[in-house]
């Protein structure tokens, strides 16, 4: 039976499930920091399982969003009133995505970005050890959001910690706070995220706190998928009007001894290798 840390850590089964089965049948699982984060980095997943009996989304929020920004109708809460509000709207994002389970672990940023805390990475591991999900999305570790990388090295600890055969076959980091459309065309991983525009405002604007807050994140996800879509090939007709861009981890997760310094900077030399390339050439 699952066990977590924090007290007021919730966890909401939009069907009724119990928890560890409604776990055990993830196909698809999500880990981010932030409530939204999943639904604008992870669209590829939760499209994917939305309405299909075998496939089914997990998502995973760590912290408790205690340190949003906060104006407009929010700008007197206190902390404990934005944990409430932004629980609730994650909340409300599962259900209208159809999750299969919604986890909020209920940890303070500090916590997270703790190297010694390792209570986030027990959590994880308990979720993953349940779930196995076939297919696991993260932050990415070019992200300049400190609270996401952290989130990263907590959910990358965890799954390292897993049995070979209970490891995804597939992880991947997604862009939030830096998009990764720098690296070259044969390295990064390039996610539809076409269909299913009438769900995507659903989700992107269920996150009020944020977006009466003064940041237009429901705009700004879909002008990026937008974006990819069109200057992702510059020699053919758009074939798809939404992506988004991911790094495949997966390696990190087969090589545990792979360390993220060696790991980034292997694509950072083939980033500047592909600029310094392309200026030789023509100058």
């Amino acid at each position: 039976m699952l066990s977590l840390h924090q007290p007021q850590a919730d966890v909401y089964i939009p069907d009724g499930t119990a928890v560890d089965a409604a776990l055990a049948r993830t196909t698809k699982l999500a880990i981010g920091a932030h409530q939204d984060d999943l639904e604008f980095f992870a669209f590829h997943g939760i499209s994917a399982c939305f309405a299909q009996p075998e496939e089914w989304f997990a998502g995973v929020t760590v912290t408790n969003g205690a340190g949003s920004a906060r104006a407009g109708v929010y700008e007197r809460f206190t902390n404990e009133e934005m944990i409430e509000v932004r629980r609730q709207e994650q909340r409300k994002a599962a259900m209208i995505g159809e999750y299969g389970a919604m986890l909020q672990l209920d940890y303070p940023s500090s916590d997270v970005k703790d190297s010694t805390n390792e209570k986030p990475v027990d959590d994880l591991l308990a979720i993953l050890q349940l779930a196995q999900p076939e297919t696991v999305y993260l932050h990415n570790p070019a992200d300049k959001h400190d609270t996401h990388i952290a989130v990263l090295q907590k959910s990358l600890a965890a799954l390292r910690k897993l049995p070979e055969n209970a490891r995804p076959t597939r992880v991947y980091g997604c862009e939030i706070w830096r998009d990764l459309d720098w690296l070259p065309d044969e390295i990064k991983v390039a996610l539809p995220v076409s269909e299913k525009t009438n769900l995507q405002a659903a989700l992107n604007g269920v996150f009020d706190s944020q977006i009466s807050g003064g940041k237009r994140y429901d705009l700004a996800v879909m002008g990026r998928r937008l974006a990819h879509a069109t200057f992702y090939d510059s020699h053919s007709v758009d074939q798809e009007t939404g992506l988004t861009f991911a790094l495949d981890l997966t390696p990190l997760i087969q090589q545990p001894d792979l360390t993220m310094e060696e790991f980034l900077s292997r694509l950072l030399d083939q980033f500047r290798d592909d600029v310094l390339g392309r200026a030789k050439k023509f100058f």
